[in-house]
Formats: C-alpha cells, sequence, structure tokens
C-alpha cells in the first residue's frame, strides 16, 4: 500500500507540474478507458492472450494481479520524459518489471504531437506490454481490436504493422 501511495503522489506531483502536458495524459487515459469499458463485454476473459481483468485493472486502478509476470504489480506512471526510450517513442513500457513495479514512460512529444485518437491508441497498445509483455504485434492487435469494437472503427497503423513485422505474426489487426 506504501508503494502504491507513493506513485500515485508521485503521478499528481508530475501532473501538477505541468498543465497542458497533463491535460492531454490524462485525457488520453481518460479515452482509453472509456473506449475500454465499451468494449469490455465482448473481450471475453482474455484476447489474444491479455488477461483482461489484469489489463482493466491496470488502466483503472494502476495496479493489477498478473498470471504474465507473477502476483501483485503497481503501474508507475512517469511523464514529461525526454530520455533514450524518448528518442524512438511517444511512450514506452521498460520490462520487465522491477520490485512489483511495471514503469510506464510518456515522453514528452505525447503530448505535443499526434492526434487525440492516437494518444488513446497509445495508452491501449501500452497497458498491453504492462500486463502481458513486449509483443508489439500483439500489443498492437489488442489495442486496435479493443478500438474497433469501441468505435467500430481502429486507427490506421499499417506503416507499424509492417515495420514490426506482424504480418507474420500470430495476430491480426480487425
Amino acid at each position: 500500500m506504501r508503494l502504491l501511495t507513493a506513485i500515485l503522489a508521485g503521478l499528481l506531483l508530475s501532473l501538477a507540474a505541468s498543465p497542458a502536458r497533463a491535460d492531454a495524459v490524462q485525457t488520453a487515459f481518460n479515452d482509453a478507458i472509456a473506449a475500454f469499458e465499451q468494449a469490455q463485454p465482448q473481450l471475453g476473459t482474455t484476447r489474444f492472450g491479455v488477461d483482461i481483468a489484469a489489463y482493466r485493472d491496470a488502466l483503472t486502478l494502476g495496479q493489477f494481479t498478473s498470471s504474465h509476470w507473477g502476483g501483485n504489480l503497481a503501474v508507475a506512471l512517469e511523464t514529461g520524459a525526454s530520455g533514450s526510450g524518448c528518442a524512438r517513442f511517444a511512450a514506452y513500457v521498460p520490462l520487465p518489471p522491477r520490485d512489483g513495479v511495471v514503469p510506464l514512460v510518456v515522453c514528452r512529444q505525447f503530448s505535443e504531437e499526434g492526434t487525440a485518437a492516437l494518444r488513446r491508441l497509445t495508452i491501449l497498445h501500452e497497458i498491453v506490454h504492462v500486463v502481458a509483455g513486449a509483443d508489439e504485434c500483439r500489443a498492437m492487435a489488442f489495442a486496435a481490436e479493443v478500438e474497433r469494437l469501441a468505435t467500430g472503427r481502429f486507427t490506421p497503423v499499417d506503416r507499424y504493422w509492417h515495420s514490426n513485422g506482424c504480418a507474420g505474426s500470430a495476430f491480426s489487426l480487425p
């Protein structure tokens, strides 16, 4: 409980430090939660190997019980980052978890570039990494499926799909 309190305090402090960025991150999370809640009744208990209950808890509560990683984990949101991972991504999840924590790093460009739909898709995608590991194709297929179930369409990700070799993977886009 102390760890969760520390993580939430850090999150609130980082969000308070930059209102414009905080709004974009919070809006993206709210949009991702809304899309997931809309899609959830159609997802079953697992989809593409993603435990739906763990995903929901990670997305909405910032903590979850993981069958993939084993045990109880907390999500540590790090906003406004500009480290080396941010050279390639708007957000990323350094894996594996350490000491019961899975960091979700949201880079500066997340709030400064792209569209609200792309930010929503990014959060849906990154939470897959949080609960189910590093497979980019799984994460993109799951996020696209949530979008499709929630809105009737999904954000085009063809270039990303092909650059990660997902056409030859066990996953597919809706």
